[in-house]
């Protein structure tokens, strides 16, 4: 697939495609006798991978340790998995605010609700 074929599918900017070679989150992409990027159905799935950990709020900063890593091999499965727990937790906290922040709109809503209410009975009268 060329970079923009990539681009439309997944939602992301030629540019922000090239920013992740550049950086290591991605390979070096093959490119064809006149220059332009070829993308491996491996190179989609990374694309994917990084969408996704992207999605869920990991930096750049650790999503790059954790490839980096991962290409290592074995030896870092130890601190690979403790890097996403790390993260995972971070997922866990944000939830919980949500649902806070969540919670106190509902009340502010039922207060809302029932001012509203209220106004129309004493309007009816």
């Amino acid at each position: 697939m060329k970079i923009s074929d990539v681009s439309k599918k997944y939602n992301i900017s030629p540019d922000t495609l090239r920013y992740y070679e550049k950086i290591g989150l991605l390979p070096k992409i093959v490119k064809n006798k006149t220059g332009i990027r070829q993308y491996s159905e491996s190179d989609c799935k990374q694309i994917e991978f990084i969408l996704c950990m992207r999605g869920a709020g990991l930096s750049i900063e650790i999503l790059k340790k954790y490839l980096d890593l991962a290409s290592l091999g074995p030896s870092t499965l130890i601190e690979r998995r403790e890097l996403l727990k790390k993260e995972r937790e971070k997922l866990y906290q944000k939830r919980d605010d949500i649902l806070l922040t969540i919670d106190k709109l509902n009340y502010k809503i039922d207060v809302y609700y029932k001012e509203l209410i209220d106004k129309e009975l004493s309007l009816n009268k």
